[in-house]
């Protein structure tokens, strides 16, 4: 009933939504008496905030067209490399860029949002790199007869991706995925597999959630895997092609995420709401654009989302040497050859300071000169990979190691 009672709401809001749209736009139009009397700009401004954030939205377009690099803009190709039930392997290509030029996949999480959350990401690194980037599905699209995807697919999928890019490349793991491509690395370094990744960078993930727990962590580790099970967890309604399939919504996710920092969103839209009652469009729509992205959500599968919570959060697998993959037990000190970068944010409020650097103390037989570890100062959780910070300071760090490693 929780998908269904979800599906209702939306369907009101959806209409609310609309209607207060064509409210803002008739008292905002300078055809109409509306926008120059008394109250008409400051209730189109309030009917504009409520109308963006009761939208409904769907999956965003990549819409990377050009990027610059060296004072010049460069149209960007972007391609479907792999096709995957549970994922597709992106690639950008920026024009100019040499053949050799070395290759980066971004791994993005699987928490919720689509990759998409990482664009600024994917156009930082276009400037160097080709990169690829597992484009992830939405839970509730993939049909019942693709099977289920879990842990174990995760890391078989990374694996299968750098296989498809060849030996040589280098990977950057965004918050969530740095476990399951933390222990892919392990698997292939055992295998001395000819696709093990040049250098692995792990960026504000749960390797070690012990480390300076969060509000995250401590929801996970509050209520048994059944609490969760049974409470969040629902099957896709008829409407969807994944009809019947088990999922943590998107918009659990969502949901959760807001009330983490709830003054901070109501606040930002307050702000948007005051940019907009003095016509600062430029300010508002930057608001808009953020939340755009941030309210677009998808679902993941039950069995995915139910083992990270007992396997990283509750069991601590990756510290404690208990993680498998098919099976078989994970040693992170298979890891010889794979050069190591760990980057946290001095603010991140998701993986708290420790739990990424974890990873280089678990990695006894690589050599330390292939072991770095940064903090960003001032850094929250998603300056780290998007912004100011990022570009400016935490990029560049990335390509210095890349360039020593790769």
């Amino acid at each position: 009933m929780l998908y269904h009672a979800y599906e209702l709401q939306r369907s009101w809001l959806s209409s609310a939504s609309t209607w207060a749209s064509i409210g803002a736009e008739m008292l905002s139009n300078p055809a109409l008496p509306f926008g120059y009397m008394g109250m008409g700009p400051v209730a189109a401004s309030a009917l504009d905030v409520f109308a963006h954030a009761t939208a409904t939205y769907g999956k965003p377009a990549w819409g990377i067209e050009t990027v610059e690099a060296g004072g010049t803009r460069h149209p960007v190709v972007e391609a479907t490399v792999v096709n995957r039930p549970f994922g597709d392997l992106k690639r950008f290509r920026r024009e100019g860029l040499l053949e050799d030029a070395p290759r980066l996949l971004i791994v993005a999480p699987m928490s919720g949002h689509y990759a998409t959350l990482l664009r600024g990401t994917v156009e930082r690194m276009l400037e160097k790199y080709t990169v690829y980037v597992t484009d992830w599905a939405d839970a509730r699209n993939v049909p019942l007869h693709e099977g289920h995807f879990d842990l174990d697919d995760y890391m078989d999928y990374v694996i299968a991706f750098l296989e498809h890019i060849g030996p040589g490349a280098n990977v950057m793991a965004v918050c969530q995925p740095s476990v399951p491509v933390f222990a892919a690395t392990a698997i292939m370094n055992r295998d001395s597999h000819e696709c093990a990744p040049k250098t692995l960078t792990m960026m504000g993930g749960p390797i070690d959630t012990r480390c300076s727990p969060t509000s995250v962590n401590d929801l996970a580790m509050d209520r048994p895997i059944e609490w969760f099970r049974q409470n969040v967890i629902a099957t896709v309604p008829m409407q969807y092609r994944g009809a019947g399939r088990r999922v943590y919504p998107g918009f659990m996710q969502l949901a959760g995420f807001m009330s983490m920092n709830l003054g901070n969103h109501i606040m930002s839209h307050y702000e948007m709401f005051k940019h907009l009652t003095v016509g600062d469009e430029a300010s508002a729509q930057a608001t808009k654009d953020f939340y755009d992205e941030y309210r677009s959500v998808c679902d993941m599968t039950a069995e995915f989302y139910l083992q990270t919570i007992q396997e990283v959060f509750q069991d601590h697998a990756i510290p404690n040497g208990t993680f498998m993959h098919r099976g078989k037990r994970i040693d992170l000190g298979d890891i010889t050859e794979t050069a190591l970068l760990a980057i946290e944010g001095e603010r991140d409020d998701i993986s708290g300071l420790g739990q990424t650097r974890a990873a280089l103390e678990l990695t006894p037989n690589l050599d330390a000169s292939k072991k770095r570890y940064y903090m960003a100062e001032g850094a929250g959780h998603y300056g780290i990979f998007n912004g100011s910070k990022w570009r400016g300071k935490i990029a560049p760090v990335v390509e210095e190691f890349i360039a020593a490693h790769g």
